[in-house]
């Protein structure tokens, strides 16, 4: 019937008609842009599907990750404390954490006039990326507060109190990530003083934070009983291997999700991340296959994890060349602090946080300067290398202050009251008995 009418009418009515309806869609847009609600359906479904695959980061890809790692009678410790943080720091996100970290208040943090989401409704839009609902970067944001300490309880495995862990972990989150989340992502790079600091998806907010929290927590609590000496071997590589490809594959909406975006930079992000992740994998498969003979499972999973730690603080920056280059270099400095470092100081990081997530994330924030400037090849940021090698830097010592001495006093704080680990009886039964009751494997 349409058709028949826009042929009686003739084709001069047909673009009048035309030009009416795309005058009618622009003044729509464009009202919708000035009230505040140009949500963009594209841009909306890629973060809710990022936010999506981040959690599955968290819960069941970490979590396995790290349970395969451990030993047969503290797997289920390992899932209950990855479980038990993706709720209790959920709800601390929703009762305070967003409102501190992405309001505006001080120089330090924000303030309170977003608790409990206050004022946030299904049409709320932030300025800064007003393409999606206020709800949705919520959620997403979310993932990243609650996996940041998901990282470091690797280095304390099987030697520290459920409740100790739970209390370090929600205070650690709000003195310490909150500030530094803050100061890079809500202040847009600026950082206790600094401005331009360049950190995409968390090598300071989460990776260099979570890695230095981790060594602290490490040595405070202590080696496990027979460290360095006895066998530690992990109990199923099978779990840390599949654990090792979730994240990889959830690393895509932890990137590229972070572009807030579904368009070019997005689909950039998540070409450099699989790349850097690939180039260390492989670099670390070759140092194992030259210096022992064999290529081993836990070596290319824990490349692969070096190199995508690494790129995340660049992946917004630096093009498939910068990445081939970061996850080469990381994967080698990372190797040399699991297998030197660690060996010469002793100190006990059960799952090589600090050597992986630390080391990785510190490359990745410094490289970015070099890799990311389009004076190197594929490069997209417009900076001097020299003047941006400094902000990286001052960045990452500042947060390895912050997050250094944080983690001291709480875990100082936490072991005169609760105590930090369990009794030597109790480990050598293993944590999921003598914490939570259970048995992975029954005989």
């Amino acid at each position: 019937m349409t058709l028949s009418l826009l042929q009686r009418t003739g084709s001069g009515a047909v673009r009048h008609s035309c030009a009416v309806l795309a005058a009618l869609a622009l003044a729509t847009t464009s009202a919708h842009a000035a009230d505040g609600t140009a949500i963009n359906s594209g841009d909306t479904a890629w973060l809710l599907t990022s936010t999506a695959l981040v959690l599955f980061m968290m819960i069941p890809g970490l979590a396995l990750f790290y349970a395969g790692l451990v030993r047969a009678k503290n797997i289920l410790s390992i899932l209950m404390q990855c479980f038990a943080l993706t709720a209790v720091l959920s709800l601390v996100w929703l009762a305070v954490g967003y409102s501190l970290a992405f309001s505006d208040g001080g120089s330090i943090v924000g303030g309170f006039s977003k608790v409990f989401l206050s004022g946030v409704t299904p049409t709320s839009v932030r300025s800064d990326c007003p393409n999606i609902p206020e709800l949705l970067h919520f959620a997403y944001q979310m993932m990243f507060f609650l996996i940041t300490p998901g990282l470091f309880i690797g280095a304390f495995a099987e030697r520290m109190k459920f409740k100790a862990i739970l209390v370090f972990s929600v205070v650690w989150s709000l003195v310490v990530y909150v500030p530094c989340c803050y100061g890079v992502w809500h202040k847009a790079g600026t950082f206790f003083g600094l401005t331009g600091v360049i950190d995409l998806a968390g090598g300071i907010v989460v990776h260099i934070t979570a890695a230095v929290a981790a060594l602290v927590a490490c040595v405070m609590v202590g080696p496990r009983r027979g460290f360095p000496h006895a066998q530690m071997m992990p109990h199923n590589l099978a779990l840390t291997i599949t654990g090792a490809g979730m994240l990889w594959v959830g690393w895509f909406g932890f990137n590229a999700g972070s572009q807030l975006a579904a368009n070019g930079s997005a689909a950039m992000t998540l070409v450099v991340t699989h790349i850097s992740a690939s180039s260390a994998a492989v670099v670390w498969m070759l140092i194992e296959w030259v210096r022992g003979g064999k290529p081993s499972v836990l070596g290319i999973a824990t490349g692969s994890i070096a190199g995508l730690a690494a790129i995340t603080p660049a992946s917004g920056k630096v093009g498939p060349v910068g990445a081939l280059c970061i996850g080469a270099i990381s994967s080698i400095l990372c190797w040399l602090a699991c297998a030197k470092l660690k060996q010469r100081f002793k100190y006990d990081d059960s799952l090589d946080v600090f050597g992986v997530h630390g080391v990785g994330g510190f490359v990745g924030t410094i490289l970015v300067a070099v890799f990311g400037t389009t004076s190197f090849a594929g490069g997209l940021g417009d900076f001097n290398i020299g003047s941006q090698l400094i902000t990286q830097l001052l960045a990452s010592l500042y947060t390895i202050l912050l997050s250094g001495c944080a983690s001291f006093v709480i875990l100082k704080v936490i072991d005169v009251t609760i105590g930090l680990r369990v009794s030597p009886e109790e480990e050598n039964q293993g944590l999921d008995l003598a914490e939570h009751g259970e048995a992975a494997y029954n005989d």
